[in-house]
C-alpha cells in the first residue's frame, strides 16, 4: 500500500478512535446524571403526567392507569447499560449516522449480550417518549437502525436540536396539552404539567435547559407555540396554543397518539378527542387534494401560457 495512502488510513482511524474515546466519557457522564436524577425526572414521572386525562378517567379506567415506568427506567442491573446506549443512539443520531447491532453490542452491549433485546427495547421507549425520537430498523439482515424525529421537519430546526438533544419529546408533550385542553392551555395548566416532570421556571435543567426561555422565547420565534394574553384577563394571564409550524409537521392524530402510548392506551381509548383528530384527519386530507388540484391547474394554465394552442 503506497505510504500516503496508509497515512490518511492512520488519521481515519485516530479520528474515529478520538470520537468513540470521547462518546465513551460522555455516556459515563449522562450515566451518572440520568441515574442520579431518576427520582423525578426520569421516563416514569416525565411520561406519566404528559396530560391529566380529567373527565375521560372516569369513562375509561384502563386507558388512565398509570404506568409505573420507573420499574422500566433506571432501576435494576441494566440501566446503566440502558442509559449508554441512548446516549450512544443520539450521538449516532447527532452525527447523521446509522447504528448497527454490531455497534451497539461492541461499545455498549458487551458481556450483557444475553439481554440485548430487553436494553434495546428500553432505550427505544425512552428516546421516545423523552426525545420525540423513533427507532427504525432499516437493514434486517445487518440489523441496522435510525432514528426518527416524530416530527415532520419542513426545514431546519436549530431550536429542536442545537442544545445537544432533540426537543421533540417536550413540544409533543406541550402540545398533548394544549389540545387536550380545547387546543388552548393557560401557562398556569402548561406548568403544573411540567413541574410534575421537573420543569420549573428559571431552573436549568439537565436535558432542556431553562425552560421557559425554551418555551416561550425559542418555540415560540421557531412557530412551534403560540403565545399570547388572554383576552380581557385582569390580571393579565398568558396562554398558549399550537403554533403555524407545529400545524404543518403533526397533527391532532399523531399527537393524540403519543399522549395514548405513555398512558398505555390506544387512541380510541380518549373518544372526544379521537373524534376531534379523525375529523381533524379529513380536513388534512381534503386540503391536499385541494392544494394537488390548484397545483395542477396552475402547471396547466403555465404551460398553455408558454405552448399556445395553434389555430
Amino acid at each position: 500500500m503506497p505510504r500516503g495512502q496508509k497515512s490518511k488510513l492512520r488519521a481515519r482511524e485516530k479520528r474515529r478512535q478520538a470520537q468513540e474515546d470521547s462518546m465513551s466519557l460522555e455516556s459515563q457522564e449522562l450515566r451518572r446524571t440520568t441515574i442520579a436524577t431518576s427520582g423525578n425526572e426520569a421516563a416514569a414521572a416525565y411520561m406519566r403526567s404528559v396530560v391529566t386525562i380529567n373527565d375521560q378517567e372516569e369513562e375509561n379506567p384502563t386507558a388512565s392507569e398509570e404506568l409505573d415506568m420507573n420499574e422500566s427506567f433506571f432501576r435494576g442491573p441494566l440501566d446503566e447499560r440502558v442509559a449508554m446506549l441512548v446516549h450512544f443512539m443520539l450521538y449516532k443520531y447527532h452525527m447523521k449516522e446509522p447504528v448497527t447491532r454490531v455497534e451497539m453490542m461492541k461499545n455498549v452491549i458487551q458481556m450483557y449480550k444475553s439481554n440485548f433485546p430487553e436494553i434495546l427495547r428500553r432505550a427505544s421507549e425512552h428516546l421516545e417518549l423523552i426525545f420525540g425520537l423513533d427507532l427504525k430498523e432499516v437493514d434486517t439482515q445487518k440489523h441496522t437502525y435510525v432514528l426518527i424525529n416524530k416530527l415532520e421537519i419542513s426545514y431546519d430546526s436549530r431550536i429542536m436540536e442545537d442544545k445537544g438533544v432533540p426537543k421533540t419529546g417536550l413540544l409533543m408533550t406541550i402540545l398533548g396539552v394544549i389540545f387536550t385542553k380545547g387546543n388552548r392551555a393557560t401557562e398556569d395548566q402548561i406548568w403544573q404539567t411540567l413541574n410534575m416532570i421537573g420543569l420549573y421556571k428559571g431552573k436549568e435543567h439537565f436535558i432542556f435547559g431553562e425552560p421557559r426561555r425554551l418555551i416561550t422565547e425559542d418555540l415560540v420565534k421557531e412557530k412551534y407555540l403560540e403565545y399570547r394574553q388572554v383576552p380581557d384577563s385582569d390580571p393579565p394571564c398568558y396562554e398558549f396554543l399550537w403554533g403555524p409550524r407545529a400545524h404543518a409537521e403533526t397533527s391532532k392524530m399523531k399527537v393524540l397518539e403519543y399522549v395514548a402510548k405513555v398512558r398505555d392506551a390506544v387512541p380510541s381509548a380518549f373518544p372526544m378527542w379521537y373524534e376531534e383528530a379523525l375529523k381533524d384527519e379529513e380536513e388534512r386530507a381534503k386540503a391536499r387534494v385541494e392544494a394537488r388540484a390548484r397545483s395542477a391547474a396552475a402547471r396547466e394554465r403555465t404551460k398553455a401560457m408558454i405552448y399556445p394552442a395553434h389555430k
